[in-house]
């Protein structure tokens, strides 16, 4: 039998687990939840699946949209959350170590009315699965999941609000059954759905429920989508048949994905995919069928082929001798290789075969690490069980991970524990939970103003608390004497409470600050009448005395006045005392005199910089402070209306990678703005003007630089309330610092966004080849018009050249928006790199910032994805340069920078080495045929 085919990538041979029959459609169909969020009616949807209204959740808001194209009943509501601290949690009940695909879509649709694209994480327990990062209000974000149950329930939560608010318009579970998607991964990893792509569709359609039984969504080839991009080579066919295909094994395909295949006419298949959440190591396997009659004389032999590196595998496929027949599954694949983001493969027939490579199908997952959660689980868990009507106690999923419950502190550990249960006032009855007593690293315990009753538990096994606040509820018994054995215990409130008996006398020789007022038969001796209060200390006069001191210093600052009497004291806990610390306001733009700057400048002698505003002078301030004076050059009511216009508005907004505003001068018919001195002059001047030559900035630094000018623009998009719009972005804008930290600059001509309202509309400014095309043509601007600007320079970092051009970019194209995209959408990315980086570069990071940037050039604002998804991929383009810098620094051998590199370490997971698309360690068997 020919060698299985070695599919993409290295690494550990997959179990073969055979299921013993097919499932039908209505056996499955048990397994599935499909909650329209937002809903409020069941309903069956055009391919028969069961929906249910999202109404048992009583938290969040429900809003209805409307969207263009859009008719499907599930998509035209959704739940929404506040914007704050706290996660919002869908708990869904599901057979223990059973698997499951658990899918959420999101469609925005402006349901808030404001135009806000949303950005916010969702997780799956404890365990951050994605950050959702909405770019188009009436496309739909999808996120699949595949996973096997660990109890009885999951929780999927939404959190982290970093613009709009949280929302989700559906949550769906698919069971499946036997061995599908078994890895031996599974218990401290999930697969995240990255591709699943059905070659030679005969629509763009995806295919889905009921022609596939589990409801996976299988998407066209020819739908090209920012999951996957699909370069179809020369001589790709489309083939389809109507026999039935034998898939009743593995992960069971659908037999109508199975009926339709691409084959290479001219011997070859050639395709580039953009993997969602890699580089990583991942679950990865293509589906092949033989669906042409062969003849007796025809064959069809493949292998994979890497461009531009030497054939590293002799494996060879026959289809139809690895599957034992025609129209038959054959499913060679691995559950742990290593994936870059941008993969390129091709497939090539062998010399003695007649007929080119055939591929039916394809899927590839990532590996998400588990994240076990927190210490305390099971103990919270005992606590929520007598309160499980209560409204605080519906918030679900992990109590610290991703984010903590509103009512409780957790420590910073990887696997973090409860230090703070803050349920004062919450109308709890009965006796304290024991199950407090079991959180280890408890450090406060506030529950007091609640209806309480029973005796107070035994504290230590919770040896780190600090302070104890049991006051003003119904509490009887006796203090227990256990209390005296808390080593860290500062502060104890028992007061108006029901206790009795004598206070131990050893809890009343720890220095702390104890309170027991209001308990009239709970007693210290008979020197003490038993209802005061009872601040004790290692002198109890001096404490007494120095505490009222305190309280007295601390509310006349507030204004206010108490007395230290004996029924007045008050309770100021060390939380509540950090709460009256406020910072001070921001400084204004300080005024400056002409003399002051005169001074400073030298009488203006070094001239630094020029543009439309007028010129820039070199100064520094008495105090050492180096400073760059923008001086206005025209008294015109534009230049003076600009010149009030930055100064306003740098007077309010402060961000490190925005240039600070130091002041400002207006005397002797002189307008002056003084800014931090930024030593390294403009990312212009790097790329290419006088600072290029001989001091080239590498790709990394770049990448940096992106990073730090793109969160400037993201405060100002997503920070300042209204939004602000620079409209004037562009490489001479972006500064740098000693440090070659970017900073943007340049406000003059920036706009105030009006809530509410989708645009601006304004006189068309700017400046040529950073220009939006849609705001010139409309001049109506808004925050897509910065992302366009952002675009241009993202394609200046990549190529270091100019945006306008009339040599660079060959006979009748000036612009390097259209130069660049030809070469880009060609594959060409070599075309464009600028030959200073001299391959010091790693070309997934290259892809991710190129086919980034295309986007933000879109001709229309509504394509273009905002500045937060933006900044995400430059995030990832530069871990993943790091990532392969640290690989390089630990390799005696010199590896290549403009490789297609990718390496994770997976704790247990074996996962061998890495080269430049593929490795393979001859050790290792051949891939196995699922």
């Amino acid at each position: 039998m020919e060698s299985s085919l070695l599919f993409l990538f290295s690494l550990a041979l997959s179990l073969t687990l055979l299921l013993p029959s097919r499932f039908s459609s209505a056996q499955i169909m048990q397994g599935f939840v499909s909650l329209d969020c937002g809903g409020t009616e069941n309903f069956n949807d055009e391919i028969g699946l069961e929906w249910t209204p999202d109404d048992e959740l009583t938290i969040g808001e429900i809003s209805t949209i409307s969207v263009a194209n859009e008719t499907r009943k599930q998509y035209m509501t959704l739940r929404h959350f506040p914007a704050d601290s706290r996660k919002y949690c869908y708990t869904l009940d599901v057979v223990s170590r059973t698997r499951y695909l658990l899918r959420a879509t999101f469609l925005y649709g402006n349901f808030d009315k404001n135009n806000v694209y949303p950005k916010f994480d969702i997780s799956v327990g404890a365990t951050h699965w994605s950050t959702i990062v909405i770019s188009d209000a009436n496309s739909i974000e999808m996120r699949e999941l595949i996973f096997l149950a660990s109890s009885s329930t999951v929780s999927v939560c939404l959190s982290n609000a970093t613009t709009g608010q949280p929302f989700i318009s559906t949550l769906e579970l698919r069971q499946f059954n036997g061995s599908v998607y078994y890895t031996q991964y599974e218990e401290q990893f999930y697969l995240s759905v990255s591709a699943r792509i059905n070659f030679g569709a005969e629509s763009d359609a995806p295919i889905r429920y009921p022609d596939d039984p589990f409801d996976r969504i299988w998407e066209s080839d020819s739908v090209k989508k920012a999951n996957y991009l699909v370069d179809v080579a020369a001589g790709t066919e489309k083939i389809s048949t109507n026999i039935p295909i034998d898939v009743n094994r593995d992960e069971i395909p659908p037999v109508k994905v199975m009926q339709t295949a691409v084959v290479g006419t001219n011997g070859s298949l050639t395709y580039r995919l953009n993997l969602d959440g890699f580089p990583g190591t991942g679950w990865a396997f293509t589906y092949f069928a033989e669906i042409e009659d062969l003849g007796p004389n025809e064959s069809r032999k493949f292998r994979l082929v890497l461009p531009g590196q030497p054939d590293l595998s002799k494996a060879i496929v026959n289809i139809e001798e690895n599957a034992q027949g025609k129209y038959r599954l054959y499913e060679p694949g691995f559950t742990n290789i290593s994936l870059p983001f941008v993969l390129s493969f091709r497939f090539g027939k062998t010399s003695d075969s007649s007929k080119g490579p055939l591929l039916n199908a394809m899927e590839i997952n990532t590996y998400l690490e588990k994240n076990d959660g927190s210490l305390d689980g099971a103990a919270i868990s005992g606590v929520l069980s007598h309160y499980s009507s209560a409204d605080w106690a519906q918030e679900g999923g992990d109590p610290c991970l991703p984010v903590p419950w509103s009512w409780v502190r957790c420590s910073s550990d990887p696997q973090p524990r409860i230090v703070s249960i803050l349920l004062s006032s919450r109308n709890l009855t009965g006796n304290i939970p024991l199950d407090i007593t079991k959180l280890v690293g408890l450090v406060e315990l506030w529950l007091d103003g609640n209806m309480l009753t029973g005796p107070i538990p035994d504290f230590t096994g919770c040896m780190d608390l600090k302070i104890i606040h049991l006051e003003n509820n119904q509490l009887m018994g006796v203090l227990p004497t256990s209390l005296v054995n808390l080593p860290n215990l500062r502060e104890l409130y028992v007061q108006n409470n029901m206790l009795s008996g004598k206070v131990p006398s050893d809890l009343l020789s720890k220095e702390l600050v104890f309170i027991y007022s209001g308990n009239i038969n709970l007693h210290r001796g008979s020197r003490i009448k038993s209802h005061m209060y009872v601040i004790i200390g290692s002198a109890v006069g001096a404490s007494v005395l120095l505490l009222a001191t305190v309280i007295s210093c601390l509310f006349m600052h507030k204004g206010k006045r108490r007395y230290y009497e004996q029924d007045h004291i008050i309770s100021l806990p060390t939380q509540r005392l950090a709460s009256w610390k406020s910072d001070d306001p921001a400084e204004a733009a300080r005024c400056f005199s002409f003399s002051e700057i005169e001074n400073a400048t030298n009488k203006f002698e070094k001239k630094i910089g020029s543009g439309g505003f007028g010129v820039v002078y070199y100064g520094k301030l008495k105090d050492g402070k180096e400073i760059a004076v923008k001086v206005l050059t025209s008294n015109s009511y534009q230049g003076k209306r600009e010149f009030s216009n930055e100064v306003t508005l740098l007077s309010r907004i402060h961000h490190r990678n925005l240039v600070q505003l130091l002041g400002y001068c207006r005397e002797e018919e002189n307008s002056m703005l003084i800014y931090e001195f930024m030593h390294n002059g403009t990312l212009k001047e790097h790329l290419y003007g006088p600072l290029a030559h001989g001091q080239n900035i590498k790709w990394i630094k770049r990448l940096e630089i992106a990073e730090d000018a793109a969160k400037g623009i993201e405060y100002l998009h997503t920070g300042c309330n209204p939004v602000v719009i620079h409209r004037d972005l562009k490489s001479s804008n972006i500064l740098l610092d000693k440090h070659m930290r970017a900073k943007v600059s340049d406000f003059g001509l920036s706009k105030l966004a009006v809530d509410g309202v989708s645009h601006v509309s304004s006189i068309v400014r700017g400046t040529v080849g950073y220009l939006d095309p849609e705001y010139y043509i409309s001049q109506q601007l808004t925050d897509k018009s910065d992302v366009y600007s952002f675009g241009v320079i993202l394609l200046e970092l990549i190529s270091g050249q100019e945006a306008i051009s009339n040599e660079s970019f060959g006979v009748n194209c000036r612009n390097i928006v259209q130069w660049a995209k030809l070469h880009i959408e060609s594959g060409d990315i070599q075309g464009i790199i600028d030959p200073l980086l001299r391959k010091d570069y790693d070309l997934q990071s290259m892809w991710k910032i190129a086919e980034k940037a295309l986007m933000c050039v879109q001709p229309h604002g509504h394509m273009r994805p905002s500045i937060s998804e933006v900044l995400k991929e430059i995030q990832d383009a530069i871990s993943i340069e790091r990532e392969v810098e640290t690989l390089r620094e630990g390799n005696s051998d010199e590896m290549p920078r403009n490789s297609f590199h990718s390496s994770m370490n997976m704790g247990s997971m074996d996962l061998g080495g890495a080269e430049s698309y593929l490795s393979i360690d001859e050790s290792i068997a051949q891939p196995t045929a699922r």
